[in-house]
């Protein structure tokens, strides 16, 4: 029975072993990928225009399921008639939607963002809150809004997980296969951001977006083009 034990200790062990330095060779590959991310994609930047926090959330939430182009044409009037969250919890919400009508689901997201501003005045004196928590209790704000917000304006790392995030991580194999299939953000933002510095987080995720949209589409991935295509497992030449 001693002997038994033994054996199922050394065989836990090294099933132990080996799942660490698969892990560490899978955590090296990683940091080599992105190392070369960073020389083709040196100074990444925020595709949204902004010049406060309260401009980042609401170009943020406006986001969702459009280009960050489109959202910059109407934010640059947005913003002109309704500077600060005092403004924008005022108006009417048939005037939001006149504005920003251009964009996907902009019924649903004049609302949020009218409501969104009304939350602000009302519960942090019109200051956009600078943390996870607070940030996630305003509508129309999931974890990838308040990411971008911290990140960006407030320079508190920040790791937005979005469509293109998503694609890229999976068909590099940086995260689990079930995380993948689930399109989990918020397990893929904890498996990613295991292996890097807070520090990287968001501008790593700035270069997986860039990445994304330019070589690592969804259909028809330009893999020949592609800085990563010797180390990818997902290519296809």
């Amino acid at each position: 029975m001693a002997t038994n034990n033994t054996n199922k200790i050394n065989n836990t062990i090294d099933n132990t072993n080996k799942i660490n330095a698969v892990n560490v060779i899978n955590k090296n590959k990683m940091r080599e990928e992105y190392r070369i991310l960073c020389e083709e994609i040196p100074n990444p930047k925020c595709a949204l225009n902004f010049t406060n926090p309260f401009e980042l959330l609401i170009a943020t939430v406006l986001s969702a399921q459009t280009t960050d182009k489109r959202v910059n044409l109407v934010t640059s009037k947005l913003f002109k008639e309704y500077p600060t969250p005092v403004d924008l919890a005022k108006a009417q919400i048939y005037n939001v939607q006149e504005i920003i009508h251009s964009l996907g689901f902009y019924r649903v997201k004049s609302q949020h963002i009218i409501e969104l501003s009304q939350k602000l005045v009302k519960d942090f004196n019109g200051v956009v809150p600078n943390n996870m928590a607070d940030l996630t209790k305003l509508p129309g704000v999931g974890r990838k809004t308040a990411n971008v917000v911290l990140g960006n304006a407030f320079k508190i790392p920040g790791f937005p997980v979005d469509t293109h995030v998503m694609r890229v991580t999976s068909r590099l194999g940086w995260v689990s296969e079930a995380s993948a299939k689930a399109k989990d953000a918020a397990k893929i933002e904890r498996e990613v951001t295991a292996c890097f510095a807070p520090e990287e987080w968001t501008n790593l995720s700035h270069r997986l977006i860039l990445h994304g949209r330019m070589i690592c589409i969804a259909r028809n991935p330009r893999c020949g083009d592609c800085p990563l295509r010797f180390l990818c497992p997902s290519v296809r030449l």
